[in-house]
C-alpha cells in the first residue's frame, strides 16, 4: 500500500534532494581539485588484486613495499608500451625532415638549406633592417611577446602536468595503503540507523563499477583488435601501434576520437612518403574509423555493456552526454555506473518495482526510529 504523503515525508525528500544538487554542484566546483583523488582511486580500486597478490601470494608481508612493486609494474609497463610507440614516430618524423629538405631543395633550386636562407636573409635585408628600425616598436613588442608569453605558459603548465601526477601517485599510495579500513568504516560518517542502507549503496557500486570494467575493457579491446585488422587492410603506418594506442583510449568511452590528431600525421608521411594524395590516404583512415565506430555502437557496445550494465544503447549515450556535460571528464568515468545505479534505485523506492529487495536495502521507512523519540 503507497504511503501518503505528508509534510514531513515531503520536506525530507526536498532535503535529501537539494543535497544530492548540493554535492553535484560542489564537485563540478572542485573538479580540478577533485580530479586526481578520483583518479587516484580509480588507480587504487584497479591495482588492488595485484597489491593482494604481490603481499599474499609472493609473500611480500610488508604492505608500501608491495604497493611500490605494484606501482614499478604499471610504470614499466607503461614505458614498454611507449618504447613501442615512440621509436616508430621519431623515425616518422626524421622521414618528414628529410621530405621537407627534398620539397626545399626542389623548389628553391638549392643544394643547402642554410645558404638559401642566408641569401633570403641578403636579399631582404632592407625590409628586415626597416623592421627593427621602426619609431613604433611596440608593435614589434606585440608581435614576439605572445610567442615568449606562449612559451612561459606551457612550460608553467608541464609542470603543473607534473605536480598533478605526482599528486595523483601520492594519493594512490595511501589510499591502497589503508584500502581494506577505507572500504569498511566509511559508512561510519553516518548515523548507526542509516549504516545498513549505505553499505548496501557501496556494495551496488561495487557490483556496478566491477561490470562496468569487465564491459567496457571488453569494448576496448574489441575496438583495437577492430582497428588494427582495419589499418593493415588498408596499409596504414603504424597499424598495430596506433590500434593498441585507440583500445586504450576507449577505456574512457569516447576519449579514442583523439587519435585522429597521430592518424592525421601519420597520413601526411605516407603521402610525403609513397607520393599519393594525402586526402585520399586520411579519408581511408576516417572510412575504418566510421566503420569501427558503427560496428562498435550497433553490435559490440549493446552485447557487451548493454548484458553488463541493463542499460538500452540510446540509454547510454545520453548518460554519457548528461554526467559529461555535469561533471567533465569524471562524468565520462563515472556515466554508466552511476545511472545504473540511479535506475536500480528509481526501480526499487520511487516505482516499488523490486518489492522483493526489501530487507537492509531499504531505507529506514518514517516510522522507523521511533525509540529515539
Amino acid at each position: 500500500m503507497q504511503k501518503q504523503m505528508t509534510l514531513d515525508r515531503f520536506l525530507r525528500w526536498t532535503t535529501i534532494m537539494f543535497i544530492v544538487g548540493f554535492v553535484i554542484f560542489m564537485i563540478n566546483f572542485l573538479s580540478k581539485v577533485l580530479i586526481p583523488f578520483f583518479v587516484a582511486w580509480a588507480l587504487a580500486y584497479l591495482n588492488y588484486p595485484i597489491v593482494k597478490f604481490i603481499q599474499y601470494k609472493l609473500r611480500v608481508k610488508n604492505r608500501p613495499v608491495a604497493i611500490l612493486l605494484t606501482l614499478l609494474l604499471i610504470i614499466l609497463f607503461i614505458s614498454l608500451f611507449m618504447l613501442s610507440i615512440i621509436p616508430p614516430m621519431v623515425e616518422e618524423v626524421t622521414k618528414l625532415s628529410e621530405y621537407v629538405n627534398t620539397f626545399i631543395k626542389a623548389h628553391t633550386h638549392s643544394d643547402n638549406v642554410t645558404i638559401y636562407i642566408q641569401e633570403w636573409l641578403r636579399d631582404n635585408r632592407s625590409e628586415i633592417e626597416r623592421f627593427f628600425h621602426e619609431n613604433d616598436m611596440t608593435a614589434a613588442a606585440k608581435a614576439v611577446m605572445p610567442q615568449l608569453w606562449s612559451v612561459v605558459t606551457h612550460t608553467y603548465r608541464a609542470f603543473i602536468v607534473m605536480g598533478i601526477a605526482l599528486l595523483t601517485l601520492l594519493y594512490t599510495f595511501f589510499i591502497l595503503l589503508d584500502y581494506e579500513y577505507l572500504t569498511e568504516n566509511w559508512t561510519k560518517i553516518f548515523p548507526k540507523h542509516l549504516r545498513p542502507f549505505w553499505n548496501n549503496v557501496g556494495k551496488d557500486v561495487e557490483h556496478a563499477m566491477n561490470s562496468y570494467i569487465r564491459g567496457q575493457s571488453l569494448v576496448a579491446l574489441s575496438m583495437g583488435i577492430l582497428f588494427i585488422i582495419g589499418f593493415l587492410i588498408i596499409d596504414f603506418p603504424m597499424a598495430i601501434g596506433l590500434g593498441i594506442l585507440i583500445g586504450l583510449m576507449d577505456l574512457v568511452p569516447y576519449l579514442h576520437t583523439f587519435a585522429l590528431i597521430p592518424t592525421a600525421f601519420l597520413a601526411l608521411m605516407k603521402a610525403a612518403d609513397t607520393g599519393d594524395n594525402f586526402f585520399l590516404i586520411f579519408g581511408s583512415a576516417i572510412a575504418v574509423f566510421c566503420i569501427v565506430q558503427v560496428i562498435i555502437d550497433m553490435v559490440i557496445t549493446p552485447k557487451i555493456m548493454g548484458k553488463a550494465m541493463g542499460l538500452n544503447p540510446a540509454i547510454l549515450l545520453l548518460s554519457l552526454s548528461i554526467w559529461g556535460a555535469l561533471l567533465g571528464f569524471i562524468g565520462l568515468i563515472i556515466a554508466l555506473p552511476m545511472t545504473t545505479l540511479l535506475m536500480a534505485y528509481y526501480k526499487r523506492y520511487i516505482t516499488r518495482e523490486d518489492e522483493g529487495e526489501k530487507g537492509n536495502s531499504e531505507p529506514p521507512s518514517d516510522n522507523d526510529g521511533k525509540t529515539g523519540e
